[in-house]
């Protein structure tokens, strides 16, 4: 039986994989953004051991919730589902004065893998959109360029790859991999979105949970559960690590 958190799990794919999770016998903690939303979340996944509670897009309560889940003990997998979508018409600052979409795709990932106990394996969340993600990763935080939120949202699905492929590289004793759940009807995706949300949540599940041999493999790129060819600047290492020193940078936090 594995023990799972799942970030951004009180709605959407989140709460659906942490559904699937109770309902094969695993354990699955969940994350909520404040107290509303655990409430919900509980009542979403009966089953779930525990909620932990913090908005993503401060840095400052990011740590909070990698405090709150090692408190909890050793996790066998992390999910790192939480996201912003590409809809915001401008650049919405947060209270650390980052971009609302880098903060909780991008940075919140990134202090969450640092500061929260190693786990064995770790997901994160894509989109078939990173293809579109800026590679020079030149003014992250949109402070000269013009804002465009599908631009902001392809990057940072685009660092989330990066991040996965880096922590392969860094850390060969844990199963670090990347997955795009396709474009479903989530709150995130819009009603009319033409993939099938039955398969959205289950690939990361089974990344995160299964035997299966095909899973034990690190810095790979997952849609289905089946492999699927990355943006190839995800594998570039001196790209992975200039991202990781801009995250070191943003967040003052050090990526062991």
């Amino acid at each position: 039986m594995a023990r799972v958190f799942i970030t951004g799990s009180s709605d959407g794919l989140g709460c659906m994989a942490a559904q699937l999770l109770v309902e094969q016998g695993q354990t699955a903690v969940l994350h909520a953004r404040n107290q509303k939303r655990a409430d919900e979340a509980l009542a979403s996944v009966p089953g779930a051991e525990a909620v932990v509670i913090g908005d993503l897009a401060s840095i400052a309560q990011t740590k909070s919730v990698a405090e709150q889940v090692n408190a909890l003990g050793a996790f066998d997998a992390v999910i790192h589902n939480a996201a912003i979508g590409y809809q915001e018409p401008r650049r919405i600052a947060t209270e650390d004065g980052l971009p609302h979409v880098f903060a909780v795709n991008t940075l919140a990932p990134y202090i969450l893998t640092a500061l929260i106990r190693r786990p064995k394996r770790l997901i994160y969340l894509s989109s078939g959109l990173h293809q579109n993600g800026d590679a020079s990763l030149k003014d992250l935080l949109w402070e000269e360029r013009r804002w465009h939120g599908t631009q902001a949202y392809s990057d940072t699905k685009l660092h989330d790859v990066m991040l996965a492929f880096a922590m392969a590289r860094r850390w060969p004793d844990v199963f670090s991999n990347a997955t795009e759940p396709g474009w479903v009807a989530t709150k995130m995706g819009g009603p009319n979105a033409p993939d099938d949300l039955d398969l959205a949540h289950r690939t990361q599940v089974w990344l995160a949970t299964s035997d299966d041999p095909a899973v034990k493999v690190s810095g790979e790129y997952f849609f289905h559960m089946k492999l699927r060819k990355p943006n190839p600047a995800a594998r570039d290492p001196q790209k992975q690590e200039k991202l990781l020193e801009a995250c070191r940078e943003a967040s003052g936090v050090e990526m062991p």
